[in-house]
């Protein structure tokens, strides 16, 4: 899945990114800070002999000024273990144009000789996200050596004035925490609520209002497999502040007023013009029913309307206009679903942007935050009465919108009625301008994703086997195979049968290989293909041995 819109991770669990090596630029030999010195003569337990490194400290503190300038200081310490732990000397910070990143430091007290400093003039500056366009998110990044035994560490502060009052922490890591620390300092008239998500609520440390949350000794998360989102397993509080005299605008306390947020946002920009009532008649013309209307539309925003994010300031936020999208042919999530929403609207069908993040369990209900979502995609109203395929499977029904079509436009793959694997069992927030709410997104029944095998085998009495071979897929077995096959030349097409029987067949040939409907999502995919193979029996005397179960 691309990246989309407003991906924000409150703090990182794993500062192993894959980004190019940065070589040591320039040094310096200078004393550390107390805190520092402090956090690396910590205690610690025992640990199991392939921990590769421990936090020892890992402070926050944020700091929000009477004008609503939000300073917030980072600090991290870490001891190196074993040989495997060096890449935790790769420091990577995100920022953006609007938030101003300064005083970063960072420290290495090898087991012996003097301790090593590196400067923000050290650091190496990169795009933060290379799928996209242009994004005015960028990437610093330090190289500390981390031999075994080394203590590294690092501090950092950001300010700027957040389109959101909110903030958050996460203490626990891929290796082990000795000492977690957030800290919120409020001016003396603002207020503060916090949500907890994975454990139950913390209450602070707190004088006047300077608040402090504390975690010791936190074991590591350790990552498997095809396991659940980091957000979905970990202990995490999301918190919002605003002025004692009311709630600002800036802070958001429920679900809805984060769809309100967004609502302001996004609907200013699809506004029917005469360019997108030119385009939704031409879409439309000759089509007469609801689906068939929504259908041509889905088709031309998911084809038709190239990704490209370009994401500048607001622009994180706010999609570009319908007609400005519509005039360049490209956009990113929210820009395909402001067109199609646009689009729709002039067909005379109501639509609403749903908030989603694309990984399941990201999302937590009782913890709202406009932090929370990193895609957009769209709910159509369905009329009254409407009577739609029984193979849907992305309907939602609403307690006052009634039954609600829910449509990812930037899936090239997944046809209207279906929701990509991602979505499915989900959350998604509703937008609307009052009463935004946070509604499930389903799962389909198990028998709406299927692949259907059928072969006609011949034997010969010398052992030569072949076989005409018909392959049908439907829902995520049909999306999960075209988004292969498409991303092939059509004469590397063929290698997949090949890579396929090569795990049953041992000598064999394939030929009449064909695909049916592979650019057509509405349709079930079909492959079909013929293969032979000698030597497909053994004699044993007078007997005959064969592996019953061809392929499969």
């Amino acid at each position: 899945m691309k990246r989309t819109w407003f991906s924000v991770r409150l703090k990182s669990p794993v500062t192993k990114l894959v980004l190019c090596l940065v070589g040591l630029v320039g040094s310096a030999f200078a004393s550390s800070p107390q805190w520092f010195r402090d956090a690396a003569h910590a205690s610690l337990p025992t640990y199991e002999a392939k921990t590769e490194a421990v936090v020892l400290l890992d402070e926050q503190v944020t700091t929000v000024s009477d004008s609503g300038e939000v300073k917030t200081t980072y600090r991290v310490v870490k001891k190196i273990l074993t040989a495997h732990g060096r890449d935790e000397g790769k420091v990577v910070i995100h920022f953006d144009g609007e938030t101003k990143l300064s005083n970063l430091h960072a420290w290495s007290q090898p087991t012996q000789g003097a301790e090593y400093e590196l400067k923000e003039k050290d650091a190496i500056e990169t795009q933060a996200f290379s799928e996209e366009l242009y994004s005015d998110m960028r990437a610093k990044i330090l190289r500390l050596p981390a031999e075994p035994g080394s203590i590294i560490g690092y501090e950092y502060e950001k300010k700027g004035r957040p389109r959101v009052y909110m903030d958050g922490w996460e203490y626990q890591d891929t290796i082990p925490v000795v000492l977690s620390r957030y800290t919120l300092v409020l001016p003396s008239n603002w207020e503060m609520e916090t949500y907890w998500v994975n454990r139950p609520k913390a209450e602070p440390q707190h004088v006047g209002n300077s608040f402090t949350w504390e975690e010791r000794n936190i074991a590591a998360m350790k990552e498997e497999d095809s396991m659940p989102s980091w957000h979905a397993v970990v202990p995490r509080m999301s918190v919002a502040f605003f002025p004692g005299s009311g709630k600002s605008g800036k802070a958001h306390t429920s679900w809805a007023e984060v769809g309100s947020f967004f609502y302001s946002l996004s609907n200013p920009q699809r506004q029917v013009t005469p360019a997108i009532q030119a385009e939704a008649a031409q879409l439309t013309a000759g089509k007469t029913t609801f689906i068939d209307k929504v259908r041509a539309i889905a088709a031309f925003a998911q084809r038709d309307v190239r990704y490209v994010a370009i994401e500048i300031g607001i622009g994180g936020l706010q999609p570009h206009t319908a007609e400005s999208i519509l005039k360049n042919k490209y956009g990113d999530c929210k820009d395909k679903a402001t067109l199609m929403s646009a689009l729709l609207r002039t067909a005379g069908i109501n639509s609403y942007f749903l908030s989603v993040h694309t990984r399941r369990g990201y999302v937590a209900p009782d913890a709202p935050s406009a932090y929370t979502f990193n895609h957009e995609i769209i709910a159509i109203e369905v009329p009254k009465g409407e009577k739609l395929p029984a193979s849907f499977q992305s309907l939602v029904t609403h307690s006052k919108l009634g039954t609600l079509l829910i449509f990812d436009p930037t899936d090239e793959i997944t046809p209207v009625g279906q929701l990509p694997r991602y979505l499915q069992s989900n959350y998604g927030l509703l937008v609307q301008e009052q009463g935004s709410d946070l509604i499930p997104l389903p799962i389909p029944a198990p028998e709406s994703n299927g692949l259907t095998r059928t072969a006609k085998l011949n034997l010969t009495p010398e052992g030569t086997l072949s076989g005409e071979v018909r392959e049908i897929r439907t829902g995520v077995e049909a999306t999960t195979k075209r988004y292969q096959l498409r991303g092939l030349p059509p004469n590397e097409r063929r290698k997949t049968v090949e890579n396929f029987l090569s795990t049953a067949l041992s000598a064999f040939s394939v030929k009449d290989f064909a695909v049916e409907n592979l650019d057509d999502n509405e349709k079930d995919l079909v492959v079909t293909y013929k293969f032979e193979t000698t030597g497909y029996t053994k004699n044993m005397g007078p007997l005959v041995l064969m592996r019953p179960r061809v392929i499969g």
